[in-house]
C-alpha cells in the first residue's frame, strides 16, 4: 500500500515557512555589509542631518572637512573609521575622504583635519579626487547630491600604510565592522 504524499509536503511546506519567517527576522545591511546590531550617533555642528552642507567645506569654500562629533562606539572598539561618500555621483560612488585607525576614545574631530597621510587623528586615505585626506563636495550644476559621512566601529585597527587606496581601506575594514552610524549633508551647485 503506497503511503499518501500529502503529509510530506505539508511537512516542507512548513519547514519552508519557518525559513522565510527567520529570513524575514534576521537583520539586513547593505550589499557587502555584515549585519551591525549597533549604532553610532554620528552630528556636527555646521550642519544637521538632512540640511545643506554649508560652502566652506566644499571645492566652493576653504574645502575642509567639517567638525563631527559622535558617541554610542562600543567599548570593545579597536579603532573607528570616518568615511565621506556620494552615491549621486554621475559615474557611481565617490569617495571624498577616509580617515582610519582613528581612536576608539575619541568623540569629536576638528574643522579642518589637515591633508597629510599620517594625523594626529588617524591616517588618510588617497581620495577618488586622487589626494590624500579630505576632498569636499564639488558637484556638477542640477539637483543637490547627498553626502554621507559614515563611522565605523571596527573590532580591530587596519594594517594598512598611511595613504592607502580610500576603496582598499573600507574593503578591509569591512569584516571588523561592529557599529556604524551616519550623518547626511546636502550640496548642490
Amino acid at each position: 500500500m503506497k503511503r499518501p504524499l500529502a503529509p510530506p509536503i505539508a511537512a516542507l511546506a512548513v519547514i519552508a515557512a519557518a525559513l522565510l519567517a527567520l529570513c524575514l527576522l534576521r537583520p539586513t545591511a547593505p550589499a557587502g555589509k555584515a549585519a551591525v546590531a549597533a549604532t553610532i550617533t554620528v552630528s556636527s555642528p555646521a550642519f544637521s542631518n538632512g540640511s545643506t552642507i554649508p560652502a566652506q567645506y566644499t571645492c566652493d569654500g576653504a574645502d575642509v572637512s567639517p567638525p563631527l562629533r559622535w558617541s554610542g562606539v562600543p567599548s570593545s572598539a579597536k579603532s573607528l573609521v570616518i568615511a565621506m561618500e556620494d552615491p549621486d555621483a554621475p559615474g557611481g560612488l565617490f569617495i571624498h575622504w577616509v580617515l582610519y585607525n582613528v581612536s576608539p576614545n575619541l568623540t569629536e574631530l576638528p574643522q579642518g583635519v589637515p591633508p597629510a597621510a599620517s594625523t594626529r587623528f588617524g591616517l588618510q586615505a588617497i581620495n577618488d579626487f586622487g589626494r590624500v585626506g579630505y576632498g569636499g563636495p564639488c558637484p556638477p550644476p542640477g539637483k543637490p547630491h547627498r553626502y554621507i559621512i559614515v563611522i565605523y566601529a571596527l573590532n580591530s585597527t587596519l594594517g594598512l600604510p598611511p595613504g592607502a587606496p580610500a576603496r582598499d581601506v573600507l574593503r578591509a575594514a569591512r569584516p571588523y565592522v561592529i557599529a556604524e552610524g551616519e550623518l547626511v549633508g546636502l550640496y548642490g551647485r
